[in-house]
Formats: structure tokens, sequence, C-alpha cells
């Protein structure tokens, strides 16, 4: 490795960014906490090259949260399988049976996972030989005779270079075939939700994509033409879900979350690989292989370049800030060019400093150009800061409680619980993203042409409001053709977007202009919370 003094500047900033990386005020610095979700207007689907041939190992969105209902617990909730169709049969929807699902949490700050949680599939039918349905007859509990296709799986927990298994061979609930073959889905999610020793639970089946937003802006950002925003375009699909509560102090470091509140999460996909031993040999073992990872939505969407994707699908985090060509895309992302390009809109001037903060180090007053203390791993009191370096981890400080009346534009609207310190699943990405990355947040003034984001406020239907907190799995067919009612020969969802009513366009647009003018006048402060 080249000596420090030769590196190029975005580098040897990228190293020192456990210090102080620039003054900037505490609006400025606030502004650009909003670009956190990425810079995009889509979530990680299909987001890579390789990936998007592989369905089954495809993580499309990690959620981290405090409990709502249970605050004492932490939620993680990773979903794989973008863009399900309700009427995909006659084979649905499985969790591969060679794969390995992750979710791994970092509670030191050294890139590498402290606790590992892993789920392992296995997949049989009742009858292959005289059958070709998914179920042969109404499914109303996971061992009914008439589901032909189950799936079972073991549950894996790496801590301290111990692994074990707190469950093994449980049933996963099955793709939901529809209204006629499984009309109680929520008795089938409640039979496949298991309690974990030591607390918690944990639930693996199908969902309902939370994931909101228009992804048309992939075609040159709506091709120039705003009004034609507003389609949600993952209204309808369903995903398959993993999702696990557990107690605050198993994620913590030294089992304290009041002193070591702060966790960096994500997920992963392994493959099992081909070894190269002897097939003779009984001692061979088989080799896991990392073909895709996800913790803060949008970085590998939009952030890290086309060349680049695979291979960072790839990394572990503590590798990141050793791939110079995404290191420089933190510094002076693509996207702000593009929207110029399209729209006129000036790019703000690089380097992005702020950014290095918050994809890879969390934000602190000693972190970097943003003077607040949130989601920082040296903001743990037993943490070695020696051994903390730059990684790209959803950060989420336990110690900020559930806010009552949640804002769907986070930390923009005040709400220290939302995006980006964790990620609940109704926070809105998308419009923080469309108004921080043309510096809104910095300046205190709405872009007026993106003053209403994607027009896709919420989520199609409501999420639970109790473990897995997810919705149900849609049974109503998205693909209803040109000629169904109310849709265009381009739009076949629009009547979800009626659904959108908690908050309304005008709404948001003021909300946000309402955050943005409190971090201008700086009325808005971040406070590092008391440990509790």
């Amino acid at each position: 490795m080249k000596d420090s003094q030769t590196k190029p500047r975005s580098r040897r900033v990228l190293d020192r960014s456990l210090l102080v990386l620039g003054t900037t005020t505490l609006a400025a610095g606030l502004g650009a906490m909003t670009l956190a979700p990425g810079l995009s207007a889509a979530s990680s689907h299909r987001e890579a090259p390789l990936i998007a041939g592989d369905p089954r190992a495809d993580n499309t969105d990690v959620y981290a949260f405090t409990s709502p209902d249970k605050s004492d617990t932490v939620t993680m909730v990773a979903n794989w399988i973008p863009m399900e169709e309700p009427n995909g049969g006659p084979n649905f929807y499985a969790f591969g049976d060679d794969l390995r699902y992750n979710i791994k949490i970092d509670n030191t700050g050294d890139g590498v996972a402290d606790v590992t949680y892993s789920w392992r599939f296995r997949s049989s039918y009742r009858d292959d030989a005289d059958q070709f349905l998914y179920n042969t007859g109404q499914v109303t509990s996971l061992n009914d005779p008439d589901l032909n296709f189950r799936q079972v799986y073991d549950l894996v927990v790496t801590a301290g270079g111990k692994s074990r298994t707190v469950l093994r061979g449980v049933p996963a609930a099955p793709s939901r075939t529809g209204q006629a073959s499984m009309p109680d889905y929520a008795a089938l999610r409640k039979q496949a939700t298991f309690g974990l020793p030591g607390g918690g639970k944990t639930y693996a089946g199908q969902a309902e994509d939370p994931f909101f937003a228009d992804l048309r802006v992939f075609d040159l950002l709506y091709g120039g033409d705003l009004s034609e925003r507003g389609q949600d375009t993952l209204a309808g699909y369903n995903v398959n879900t993993i999702a696990i509560q557990v107690p605050k102090k198993q994620l913590a470091l030294r089992g304290n979350s009041s002193r070591n509140p702060v966790i960096g999460v994500w997920s992963t996909t392994e493959r099992a690989g081909v070894t190269v031993n002897d097939s003779r040999d009984a001692k061979a073992k088989k080799q896991w292989r990392q073909v895709s990872r996800l913790g803060n939505p949008l970085v590998n969407e939009v952030v890290v370049p086309l060349k680049f994707k695979d291979a960072f699908n790839t990394l572990n985090p503590s590798q990141d800030r050793t791939v110079q060509p995404v290191v420089d895309k933190v510094y002076d992302p693509i996207l702000p060019k593009l929207i110029q390009q399209v729209y006129g809109v000036p790019a703000p001037k690089a380097p992005r400093n702020d950014l290095a903060e918050i994809y890879l180090t969390g934000i602190c007053k000693v972190c970097g150009p943003i003077k607040a203390d949130l989601n920082a791993h040296r903001l743990n009191k037993d943490a070695a800061l020696r051994k903390i370096v730059p990684a790209e981890e959803l950060r989420l400080n336990m110690a900020v409680p559930p806010t009552a009346k949640p804002q769907r534009l986070g930390v923009l609207a005040g709400d220290l619980a939302g995006f980006p310190n964790g990620r609940r699943l109704a926070d809105d990405v998308i419009d923080i993203s469309l108004q921080a990355v043309e510096g809104a947040a910095q300046t205190g003034v709405l872009v007026p042409a993106l003053a209403d984001g994607d027009k896709v406020d919420t989520n199609e239907v409501p999420f639970g409001a109790s473990f897995p907190y997810v919705a149900l799995p849609h049974t109503k067919n998205v693909n209803r053709g040109p000629g169904a009612t109310g849709r265009s020969t381009e739009q076949t969802a629009t009547e979800n977007t009626a659904a959108n009513t908690a908050i309304q366009p005008t709404q948001a647009a003021a909300l946000a202009g309402a955050g943005a003018l409190l971090l201008g006048i700086g009325g808005f402060r971040l406070r590092r919370r008391k440990d509790s």
C-alpha cells in the first residue's frame, strides 16, 4: 500500500475519516445527512448485472429500527427476490436451497460482523410424481396435506467466534398462491413466527414489498417531464422476507446497549461454491461465496459505477475503503451531474466530504463536517477507536426511542428515529434524496422542480403494528393489461396511488419546506441522547 502522503486526496481524507473532515455549519451538515439513502430513486432491486439474473440471491432492502411496540428490542427485516408477481405460478417463489441468507451486525466499528444470523432452507414436495400444483387444495396450516411444496430452515447465530443452531427444521410460510388457496394468510404467518432462546422472534416467508417509489426515474429521470411522476412501480408486488426481532443487549458491544448503543447492519447472500478438493476426500468442505450485499439502500444502485457493482456485492464492509474507484464516486457522485444535464439544476460542488461521513463512518461531531452526534460507532463508550474503519453499513443508535408520530422524511423532518438512523418501513428515502442531492437542506430552500419528489409518499397498503410489521402478500395480479379500468398504456397500477392518502403531495412539500427552514435558521438540532 502506498504511503498515506502519496495517496489521492479523497483517499487520504477517507483514511482520516475519524478526524474532523472540515468545518461547516450545523445546517449544512444536517442537509448532507439527508443524502444517506443514496443518490438515487430506487432501492436495491436488480442493482448489479450479475445479481439481476439471480433473483433468489438478490437482496432488495434492509431495515433496522427499534421496535415501536417493544422498545427494548430491535427489529431487522431483509427482503429478497424483487418483483414477485402474485400470480407467478405454478412454481411461485422459494428461498434457494443452495444459498445462505445472513443479517450481520457490527458493534465495534471494524467493518466485520460481531453477530451474524444465518438462515438455511431445504425444499421438499409431498408428491412431485403425480402433481404439478404448488398446493392441491385450500391450505389452512403449515402442515396441511394440501400444501404440496414446503420449505423448512435452520437458524444459526454466530457471536464471539462461536456458532449455535437456535432453530432447526422449522417451516417457512409458503408463497401466497391466491385467495382461493390461502384465504387466511395471516394465520399461516402466525404459525411461521417462532420464538428464540433468550428472547425475540423470527419470521421467514412472503410479504408485500414495503419499498415504494416511481422507478421510471431510470428512464432518464422521467424523460425530463416531471408531470409523469406518481406511479408506485412496486405496488402490488411481493418479496420473500426474513425478519428477526431480538433484545438490544444481544446486539450491543459487551451486551450493554446503554454504554454502546450504536450498531451497523447489513445483509448478505452466500452461495455454496464448488471446491477444488478431490471428490473422494470425505473431509472436503463446502465453500461459501458472497454474491450479494446490502446495507444503506441505493449505494450499489447509483453511487457505484457499473464496472464495479458485481465486485461490490462480494466485499466485506471492512474492505470498502480500499476500493479507490468507488471511494471517488462517494466524493464526486454521478447523479447530481445527470440532474444538471436533464433539468439544468446546478450540481453541488465536489468533493462531498459529508458523504464519506454518512456512508462510511456514521455521524458524530468529530467524524466529519456534520456537527452532530447520532450513529457513529465511536459513540460506543467501550469501542476501541484505533480499530474503527470507514465501512458502508446501515447504522442505528438503539438509544433513540421510537417516535410517537413518525415522519416519513425522517431526520429531515426532525424525527431522529428515522432514516438515516437505521431505516423504518415507512421512511421515504426517495423524496429525501431528490431534495438533498441538490442541496435543499443546506440552503434552506426547496428546489421547486423537485418539491413533490416522486409523488409516491407512502406504501400502497398499511404496515402492521406488530412483528414482523410488513404487510401481507398481495393476491391480485399486477399485470392486468392496458385496457383495464383506470390504466393507461404505460401505467398498469395507478389505482394503487389512490391509497397514498396519509400525506398528500402538497403536505409533503410543506413538511419538507418546514424541515429545510428549520435547518436554515438553526432551529433544528441533533443532540446526543443520554444513555438509557
